[in-house]
């Protein structure tokens, strides 16, 4: 994990020495507000991992590195808007802080300044390619979002279309800033390839792990009570599989569960979770986790590169695949 904060500090000291400016100031001052509250960097930290996987130093793909750290703070904005959530990281959210007009253009600001980013990677060569695999990234993430919304008004939802879902909301932003890091250190596409899929892969099966967390998970150490997944109706690989297996009473209780806006809140977490636990669904779903994480580590042992780099590389994709908060 010491290189992995090598990479955030880096990341951090680049992106401190460029603020984004420009006028009017009020559309510039929000992009530095959400880009000012922090997160893991996880997407910045990939792109020069991947990129370090092949040489000793990754300062080169910092460009790449800012580009897709914008990229995905520009969704957040959007998403905090769609979502009317009035915090993000624990502070006030661009909209709620600015308003809802400034948000949407702040976010528009950023997208364009994530290509600035891009076209700032130098040797330039490598720039179409990487443009072609960011375009995919970016469009199959609004895709991804817009699959998470339709799920809220179908009650056919399936595990695959789940899955999908998952993948592209959550997965190919770090698989293909590992992906495009790789390709800007020069490595072969098979390579490449192995990569993108190993962040796919290891990105499921950290989805997956939220989902636990969220209905199994110690609350003093998740931070929350156990059940908002649950209290929201929200199609998890849990309720999916759930519903998928169960009959006769235990299917009527759960769906009687998730459809009678009588129940109260805790009532209806408490004897979800039973149901859960009845049907088995802690072990199934931490098999489907270990499946994907297999997957992962699988595509990773084959990527013709330095074992203690992409050990590193392993070493954190276990520690978020099986995290306990």
């Amino acid at each position: 994990m010491q290189l992995v904060q090598q990479y955030q500090q880096m990341f951090e000291a680049y992106r401190a020495a460029r603020p984004f400016t420009g006028q009017p100031e009020g559309l510039y001052a929000p992009v530095n507000y959400i880009m000012d509250l922090g997160g893991k960097r996880l997407r910045p930290a990939m792109a020069l991992m991947g990129y370090g996987l092949f040489h000793d130093d990754a300062s080169p793909a910092l460009p790449l590195a800012c580009a897709v750290e914008v990229f995905h703070n520009f969704t957040l904005v959007h998403d905090d808007i769609m979502d009317a959530a009035p915090l993000r990281r624990g502070k006030p959210t661009v909209h709620a802080l600015y308003n809802t007009n400034t948000a949407i253009l702040a976010g528009d600001v950023m997208l364009i300044l994530a290509y600035e980013q891009l076209l700032q990677i130098k040797p330039a060569l490598y720039i179409p390619a990487i443009l072609g695999m960011f375009n995919q990234v970016a469009r199959e993430v609004c895709e991804g979002q817009q699959m998470d919304m339709d799920f809220e008004s179908r009650g056919d939802v399936t595990i695959p279309e789940y899955l999908r879902m998952i993948e592209l909301k959550t997965s190919v932003l770090l698989a293909g800033s590992l992906a495009m890091g790789a390709i800007l250190a020069g490595a072969s596409s098979d390579d490449v390839q192995r990569l993108y899929r190993f962040g796919c892969n290891a990105g499921i099966a950290f989805q997956l792990q939220d989902d636990i967390l969220d209905a199994f998970g110690d609350p003093q150490k998740v931070g929350k009570k156990p059940g908002g997944d649950i209290a929201q109706n929200k199609k998890t690989f849990l309720l999916l599989k759930a519903l998928e297996i169960a009959s006769g009473k235990a299917q009527q209780q759960l769906r009687h569960l998730l459809h009678d806006p009588g129940i109260k809140e805790e009532q209806k977490i408490d004897e979800v979770i039973s149901l859960f636990i009845q049907l088995g669904i802690p072990s199934l779903a931490a098999g489907e986790k270990q499946r994907f994480r297999d997957l992962a580590m699988s595509d990773l042992d084959a990527v013709r590169a330095d074992p203690d780099r992409k050990n590193a590389l392993r070493m954190l994709a276990e520690a978020l695949i099986e995290r306990e908060y």
